[in-house]
């Protein structure tokens, strides 16, 4: 047997901080949900307005969508299994999709009763009282989405941004709706109604699609922002020296998670000790940045030809 030393191992650090519970979040979604359907609702019942009516529709597809974001985000904080090594955060993209087909949904629903209205037009009434109700209505959604909106950032869970998007769109909904409630009032066309909650379907259809491509891209492992990965680059080349090397640097996203792995280029003749060392220092510069990050880095001899086989990939 050779008494030549074996090259250094391939040290692995995976240490992160761990996830933080968000249903509170989702729950404070669902209290919103319900209380503006009970307000829509009345408002539609003493105005007889379609949009109103809409307004109320696509309410009921915000507890629905809500319902789902809490299921999602209870599945996406379960630590990783012998099933699921990764864990289980890509829970989230599925939550935005269903999120974005809540509010094809909603576009579809308001649009056919717009449809029917215009054909068939009716006067409103109350409409002053209705209008009251509905705007109260709206200020609550827009206080939660911008809660959502908020926590979805500081979080980096696409659950609750797919979330306060939907409700910031039945915020604009809900606007448009008075907007022309208010002129129907206003010039008593009753087939205004109709046109303007045709019109606010069409826009909310934009977003509805908007989630749903971000959710793909999700479920398709995209990379990092290029603003993090260019940090990460600049933390990496900190380290960079005549015999220290890296490549292979690849980044994604998979729900609030974000993992790094990279290939580090060393000299053969570094022991496993000295390898585990400078793994240690890049991985604490990493996670100093981004705590949440999961990384896992790779040693090689930097002379031996095969060490960059994949040289040619990584992040840009």
């Amino acid at each position: 047997m050779s008494n030549q030393s074996a090259p250094a191992a391939s040290p692995v650090n995976t240490r992160s901080s761990a996830p933080v519970d968000l249903t509170r979040f989702a729950w404070l979604s669902i209290a919103a949900a319900v209380a503006t359907i009970a307000l829509k609702t009345f408002a539609w019942r003493i105005t007889g307005s379609v949009g109103l009516l809409s307004d109320a529709a696509e309410s009921v597809v915000n507890l629905v969508a809500a319902v789902v974001a809490l299921i999602a985000l209870r599945v996406a904080i379960k630590p990783p299994d012998k099933d699921h090594n990764f864990g289980h955060s890509k829970a989230e993209y599925f939550s935005a999709a269903v999120e974005g087909a809540m509010i094809f949904v909603a576009a579809g629903v308001i649009m056919v009763s717009a449809v029917q209205r215009f054909l068939h037009p009716q006067p409103l009434e109350n409409v002053g009282v209705g209008l009251l109700v509905s705007v109260v209505a709206s200020v609550l959604n827009g206080s939660v989405a911008w809660v959502l909106l908020r926590a979805g950032k500081q979080y980096r869970s696409m659950t609750l941004t797919a979330d306060g998007k939907h409700l910031m769109t039945d915020v604009w909904t809900s606007a448009g709706v008075v907007a022309g409630v208010g002129l129907v009032w206003l010039t008593n066309w009753p087939r205004l109604d109709s046109i303007v909650a045709f019109a606010v379907g069409v826009n909310i259809l934009f977003t509805g699609g908007k989630l749903m491509h971000e959710s793909g891209m999700g479920l398709m492992d995209v990379s990092l922002p290029k603003e993090d990965n260019r940090r990460i680059r600049e933390i990496l080349e900190s380290f960079t020296g005549e015999n220290i090397m890296f490549h292979g640097v690849r980044t994604r996203e998979s729900g609030h998670r974000r993992f790094m792995d990279m290939h580090l280029l060393v000299p053969g003749a570094w022991s496993v000790q000295q390898a585990h060392d400078l793994v240690e220092d890049i991985t604490d510069a990493l996670l100093e940045a981004y705590p949440d990050l999961h990384v896992m880095i790779h040693s090689e001899p930097i002379e031996d030809p095969r060490s960059y086989d994949d040289y040619d990939f990584g992040i840009s």
